[in-house]
């Protein structure tokens, strides 16, 4: 087996993400080129609002990773999209299966109930995109992992990850309708990036994951090695940034003052000012904004049933939002949880030196969770078309142009006649004039 291209789109709140690289048949993910389009006003809390927009962004974005040296001139024919935004979530539900007297449960079983959960009827616009189980019953045993155990009946909770229709609908008419690029899977990023980045400890202790984007805040929190919460807030880094807008700033000075100037924790007060604008006013504005984007984050563990104590794997933060000066210390403030930064396990290499200004982890992780979804190669090389081989025709003159065809027997009179008419001419004029009087002589 040879190394497999896949090819990974991310679309979020305030920009679309795309990556790709080589998975090895030893299970090494290398990234070879990541691109990145904002498109704050094409997309809106993860769901397409302008489709035309948006495609050509993704046009854009996908000829830069062809461009790239390594991968021309291969052509991208598939891609695997993360699905992100404040629509999605989960719904705890059961499904229950009754089996023959001292049934072993193979892998058929376990997936007829994966399959029964995500058939769950939801309520409203919503529809179900993923079903991860929690915990399985054989008979009155609980397990983790039911496969080779025996009884006659089986009941598993999973937890529905579910988000808006126009959700997934919005992302087919942009990619395949628009493009004509396959999709080879969707993947639930939260999910992806749980799966990546929290450590198989860390799960089993509990922890919670939480991504910190432009408009978003996802939650995820993990017991027992098992997903049981999934929750987006409508909140994230941007509102922070339209808060010291209300200083008479335009969005791209104040996103830029706010990285610059800008801490979650209350600091001394300064009278320095910036371009005219007081420091002093611009961290009243993003201390009020982070505290309350952190105190959501943590009633989160309220809303899972789970306290603090529940939960010694600490919470560990990904998301451009998270960078900002002392935000991470809030949470720990908060929390009374270890917090730590995610990053990519050693396995996994980015060999594009841009990387590092990038949000890149999410996008990575659903191009690793991609290598699981489908065989396929998302690249294919360019079909070299034959050119065609050279034909000589005689090109016919003009209609009027033609001379008339001509009878072959007519023809050699009307020659005959033009030879002895040319013949009798040449005779008159070389003859001698007193040839006339040559009959009275012999006479």
């Amino acid at each position: 087996m040879s190394d497999r291209y896949i090819v990974a789109v991310e679309i979020s709140s305030s920009k679309i993400i795309a990556s790709i690289g080589t998975s090895t048949v030893e299970g090494r993910l290398d990234v070879i080129a990541i691109e990145q389009e904002s498109c704050v006003d094409a997309v809106r809390h993860g769901i397409i609002q302008n489709l035309e927009e948006t495609s050509v962004k993704l046009q854009r974005l996908l000829l830069r990773l062809e461009q790239t040296a390594q991968i021309s001139p291969k052509k991208i024919k598939g891609v695997v999209v993360g699905l992100s935004g404040r629509s999605l979530r989960s719904l705890p539900t059961e499904v229950v299966r009754h089996l023959a007297e001292d049934t072993e449960i193979d892998t058929e079983i376990i997936e007829s109930l994966k399959a029964s959960a995500m058939r769950t009827v939801v309520e409203g616009p919503l529809e179900v995109v993923d079903a991860v189980p929690r915990i399985y019953k054989v008979g009155k045993t609980e397990t983790y992992s039911p496969k080779g155990m025996i009884g006659n009946r089986i009941e598993a909770t999973f937890d529905l990850v579910v988000c808006r229709q126009e959700l997934r609908r919005n992302i087919n008419r942009t990619l395949p309708d628009k493009l004509g690029i396959r999709i080879e899977g969707f993947v639930v990023t939260a999910l992806a990036s749980a799966y990546l980045i929290l450590t198989p400890d860390e799960k089993r202790l509990g922890c919670m994951l939480v991504d910190m984007g432009a408009e978003t805040t996802t939650v995820t929190i993990y017991k027992d090695g098992c997903l049981r919460y999934f929750a987006t807030l409508p909140m994230g880094g941007r509102n922070i940034t339209r808060d010291i807008t209300s200083l008479h700033v335009l969005e791209e000075r104040a996103e830029e003052i706010k990285l610059q100037s800008g801490k979650a924790i209350v600091s001394e007060s300064s009278n320095l000012n910036l371009s005219g604008i007081k420091i002093s006013d611009v961290n009243k504005l993003v201390v009020a904004r982070s505290e309350e984007i952190v105190a959501n984050i943590v009633e989160q563990m309220e809303y899972a049933g789970l306290h603090e104590s529940k939960l010694p794997g600490g919470i560990v933060c990904i998301g451009g939002a998270s960078r900002l000066s002392e935000m991470m210390e809030l949470l720990r403030r908060q929390s009374n949880l270890p917090v730590r930064r995610g990053e990519l396990p050693r396995y996994v290499a980015i060999n594009d030196a841009k990387a590092a200004k990038l949000e890149y982890i999410q996008v990575v992780s659903v191009m690793y969770a991609g290598t699981t979804l489908s065989d396929k190669e998302c690249v294919e090389d360019p079909v070299v078309e034959e050119a065609p081989k050279p034909t000589t025709q005689t090109v016919p003159p003009h209609e009027h142009e033609r001379e008339p065809e001509r009878e072959p027997e007519k023809e050699n009179k009307r020659r005959g006649g033009l030879f002895r008419s040319f013949t009798r001419r040449m005779s008159e004029l070389f003859r001698n004039p007193a040839d006339d009087d040559s009959d009275l002589i012999d006479e």
